[in-house]
C-alpha cells in the first residue's frame, strides 16, 4: 500500500500475508487505529521492513475480485512519477469510494448479485442507416490501416460522433473480447452521447455493454461500472476524466472527444491530464487512440503536423473533415463595432432584428455570454464601495433570482444589503451583466415579438444556476429540442457538444475580454468556443444557408475575429503557434507551477523562495536548462482567507525539467518541515499547468 503524498507516512508500507499474492491484489490493512483499502504493488517499489521489525499481518484479501492488471499499475506509477504524486495517492483515487470501503464478505455479496453476467457483454450491432460521407470513409480507412495516434480534425456538424461509433463498432467486432474507453470533458455532454452508444452498441445478455463514469452518479452506480469494467463485461465505457484510471484489461481503443477542452486537466489533488495519459496509456497498452476536436488543442495541432522538407512532422496523423454533413454550411460569421453604438448598448438594433426575423420564422436563436449570475459586482456610485468577498480577493456576484451577493470561489454568500454597507446610500446598482441579466434585459425587449403561432416568445436560460436540482440540464435541454424554446440564454454549457437542429442564430455578445488576459492561452480558449458556439447553428442543412453567428466587440480589426469569420482554425494555430515559438512557450517548451498556501502572502512566497534557493544550492541544474521564476501571487490571490502564491519553472526540455523535479521533491519536503515556514498550510506541483 502507498500513502498520499500530504501524509505522514511516505512510501509503500510492507505488510505479512499468510501466502504469497499477485501484484494488482485488493487487500484490506490496518493502517494506524483503522483500516483501509491497499494494493498489492510490483516487487520494483517493494519497501524493506526494518531489522526486527514485526509486520501487522493482512486483514483480509478481496480474492473475488481479479488482480488489477500489470497495464494498470504502470499507468498509476506513470501519472504519478510525472505529476509528482504518491503512486497510493493515485491508485486509490481512481478507485470507485464504495470499493475502499468493503471488506471480503461485502464485495462477495456484490459480485453475487450480477453473477449470472460473466464473460464478456455480447453485442448487437444496430448499423446507421445512413452511408459514411467520402470525408467520414476516407478517415475510416486512414484509422483503420494506421496505428496511431489520431487527430480527427473536423468541422462542427461534420460527423464526427459517427466516426467514433464505426471505430468502435470495428474494433469490437474484430475482437469479441475487446473493450473501448470513449472520454468526454463535460458530465452534461455524456446523456446524450449515452444514448448514441445504447442504440448502436445494445447488449445481447445480461450484461451491460455500455456504462459510464464520472462523478455525476451515485456511488453504487460508480461501483457497478467500475466491476463491469474490471471484470471485462462491459465492452465500452464512456467517461469524463476520472475514465482514463478506469480499469480495462482487454482495451484496444481510446476515444477522446473535444480533447483540447480545459475539463480534462485535473486542478485537485494529482493535477493529471486525461488527454495526455489517455496518448500514454494507448501507447503502452498497445490500444488506439483516437483524438477529436474542431479546434484542437495546439500541443495536438502541433503533434499532428504534416512532414515537410526541414520537418520530419508530427507524432500523430491528422485526419481532417472540414465539410459539414448534407452539403451544410457553416454559419455566416458577422461582427458588430460596438464602439459606433451610443454607451451601454446590450444588443445592437441589427442583433435584434436577425433574432426576430429567427422567431417570426419559427426558428430559435442562441445568446451566449461566459458569465453566470444578474451582475459580476454590486457597486455604490456615492462612494465607490463593491461587493468584494470579505474571504477572497474577488468580487461577489449578483444573483437577483434569490438576491444574494455570492462568492464563487469560496461560495460565501449574504443577502443583498438594503443599502451601501460603507455609506448608506440607498442606490446601490449591478455592474456589468451575466447571464440572468442577459435573459432578464432580451425578455424586455422582445415582449412586442409574437411566435408563428401567435404566442409570446419564449426564452429559457442554462448555466450552473438552473442546472442545480437532478434532472434540470436533461428537462431543458428536451424543452430546445422540442422547440419548447425561442431564444437559449447560456454559458458555456450550451457552447459545445449539443446538436440543436432548429437553432440558426447564434450570438457572442462580449467576448472581448480574453483578447488582452495576462494568461498566454486565454486567445486559444476564446476562439474554440466561440467556433464551438458557432457551430451550434445551421446544424440542420436544410438551414444552414441561413444560419448566421453574430459576435458583437469593441475589436472588431483583431486577427482572432478574422480567422473566426473565415472558419480558418490553421490560420488561427499557425498565427499563435509562431507568437508561442518567438516566446519559448508550449508546446515549445515544458512548464510546471508550484504552488503555496499560506494565511499571508509573505510566508507563501518565503517557502518558495526558499525551496528555489535550496534547489540551488544543491546543484540541481547546474547546466541551466531549468528556469525557475520568482514567487508571485495568484490570479486571485486570496480564497477562504488563505493566501495563494506560485513559482513557475520552464525548460526547453521536458526531460530536464521531469529530472529537476523529482529532484527537489525531497528538498521540498524539507523546506516545508523546517519550523521558520510552519505557517505553509499546503503546497503542491502542477505539471503542464493550463493557467499561469
Amino acid at each position: 500500500m502507498q500513502t498520499p503524498a500530504h501524509s505522514a507516512v511516505a512510501g509503500p508500507l510492507t505488510y505479512a500475508a499468510a501466502s504469497a499474492l499477485a501484484p494488482g491484489t485488493l487487500v484490506r490493512v490496518p493502517l494506524g487505529r483503522r483500516e483501509t483499502l491497499g494494493i498489492v504493488w510490483d516487487t520494483g517499489t517493494e519497501a524493506s521492513a526494518p531489522a526486527g521489525a514485526e509486520l501487522r499481518a493482512v486483514a483480509g484479501v478481496l480474492d473475488a475480485l481479479p488482480p488489477l492488471a500489470a497495464g494498470w499499475r504502470r499507468l498509476v506509477d506513470f501519472a504519478a512519477r510525472y505529476y509528482q504524486r504518491s503512486a497510493g495517492e493515485v491508485a486509490l483515487a481512481a478507485l470507485p469510494p464504495p470499493l475502499r470501503a468493503l471488506d471480503a464478505a461485502q464485495l462477495a455479496r456484490r459480485l453475487k448479485r450480477s453473477a449470472g453476467a460473466e464473460g464478456p457483454a455480447g453485442i448487437a450491432f444496430a448499423t446507421e442507416s445512413i452511408a459514411p460521407t467520402p470525408e467520414q470513409s476516407w478517415a475510416l480507412a486512414r484509422f483503420d490501416a494506421g496505428t496511431g495516434p489520431f487527430l480527427l480534425f473536423g468541422a462542427t456538424g461534420s460527423g464526427k460522433t459517427e466516426v467514433y461509433l464505426r471505430c468502435v463498432q470495428a474494433v469490437l467486432q474484430a475482437d469479441p473480447a475487446a473493450q473501448v474507453l470513449v472520454m468526454v470533458p463535460e458530465i452534461n455532454l455524456t446523456p446524450q452521447l449515452e444514448e448514441r452508444f445504447h442504440a448502436r452498441f445494445a447488449a445481447t445478455g445480461d450484461a451491460p455493454a455500455v456504462v459510464s463514469m464520472h462523478s455525476g452518479m451515485t456511488p453504487p452506480q460508480r461501483l457497478r461500472s467500475w466491476l463491469a469494467a474490471h471484470t471485462g463485461r462491459a465492452r465500452v465505457v464512456l467517461g469524463t476524466r476520472m475514465a482514463v484510471f478506469a480499469s480495462l484489461p482487454r482495451l484496444r481503443l481510446i476515444v477522446v472527444d473535444e480533447e483540447h477542452d480545459p475539463s480534462y486537466k485535473q486542478q485537485e489533488g494529482a493535477r493529471y491530464s486525461a488527454r495526455d495519459l489517455a496518448l500514454w496509456r494507448g501507447h503502452a497498452e498497445g490500444a488506439k487512440v483516437l483524438l477529436g476536436s474542431a479546434t484542437p488543442s495546439l500541443e495536438s495541432w502541433h503533434a499532428s503536423r504534416p512532414a515537410s522538407a526541414d520537418d520530419p512532422g508530427g507524432r500523430y496523423l491528422r485526419l481532417e473533415m472540414p465539410q459539414r454533413v448534407g452539403a451544410g454550411a457553416l454559419p455566416r460569421v458577422r461582427l458588430v463595432d460596438m464602439n459606433l453604438l451610443p454607451q451601454k448598448t446590450v444588443f445592437s438594433p441589427q442583433l435584434l432584428a436577425a433574432i426576430g426575423e429567427r422567431i417570426a420564422r419559427g426558428e430559435q436563436a442562441m445568446v451566449f455570454l461566459n458569465r453566470r449570475g444578474y451582475a459580476p459586482v454590486l457597486t455604490c456610485h456615492d462612494c465607490g464601495w463593491k461587493s468584494e468577498c470579505p474571504h477572497c480577493s474577488a468580487f461577489r456576484v449578483f444573483h437577483k433570482i434569490d438576491r444574494s451577493l455570492r462568492c464563487h470561489h469560496c461560495g460565501y454568500a449574504e443577502r443583498v444589503p438594503r443599502a451601501c454597507p460603507a455609506c448608506g446610500n440607498l442606490d446601490i446598482a449591478p455592474l456589468g451583466r451575466g447571464t440572468e441579466r442577459l435573459e432578464e434585459h432580451l425578455a424586455e425587449l422582445l415582449a412586442g415579438l409574437r411566435r408563428p403561432d401567435g404566442g409570446k416568445v419564449r426564452i429559457a436560460r442554462i448555466d450552473a444556476d438552473t442546472t442545480r436540482a437532478k434532472g434540470a440540464l436533461e428537462a431543458q435541454l428536451a424543452q430546445v429540442h422540442a422547440g419548447d424554446v425561442d431564444v437559449l440564454v447560456g454559458t458555456q454549457m450550451i457552447a459545445k457538444g449539443h446538436d440543436f437542429r432548429r437553432i440558426t442564430l447564434v450570438a457572442a455578445v462580449n467576448p472581448d475580454g480574453s483578447l488582452f488576459s495576462s494568461d498566454f492561452r486565454a486567445p486559444e480558449r476564446l476562439f474554440a468556443l466561440l467556433m464551438q458556439a458557432g457551430g451550434r447553428a445551421g446544424r440542420d442543412a436544410a438551414h444552414s444557408a441561413a444560419s448566421e453567428m453574430w459576435v458583437q466587440t469593441f475589436q472588431p480589426a483583431h486577427p482572432l475575429f478574422a480567422a473566426l469569420q473565415a472558419h480558418d482554425y490553421p490560420a488561427f494555430a499557425a498565427q499563435q503557434l509562431k507568437e508561442r515559438q518567438a516566446a519559448g512557450m508550449p508546446p515549445f517548451a515544458a512548464q510546471a507551477l508550484v504552488r503555496a498556501e499560506a494565511r499571508s502572502q509573505e510566508v507563501a512566497q518565503g517557502f518558495l523562495t526558499a525551496a528555489r534557493e535550496a534547489a540551488s544550492a544543491a546543484g540541481l541544474d547546474a547546466s541551466g536548462e531549468v528556469v525557475a521564476f520568482s514567487a508571485v501571487p495568484m490570479t486571485v490571490q486570496r480564497v477562504a482567507n488563505v493566501e495563494r502564491a506560485q513559482m513557475l519553472l520552464e525548460s526547453s526540455s521536458r526531460q530536464a525539467l521531469q529530472r529537476f523535479l523529482a529532484a527537489w521533491q525531497p528538498l521540498l519536503h524539507r523546506t516545508r518541515a523546517d519550523p521558520a515556514h510552519k505557517g505553509v498550510i499546503r503546497w503542491a506541483v502542477d505539471v503542464d499547468p493550463l493557467a499561469v
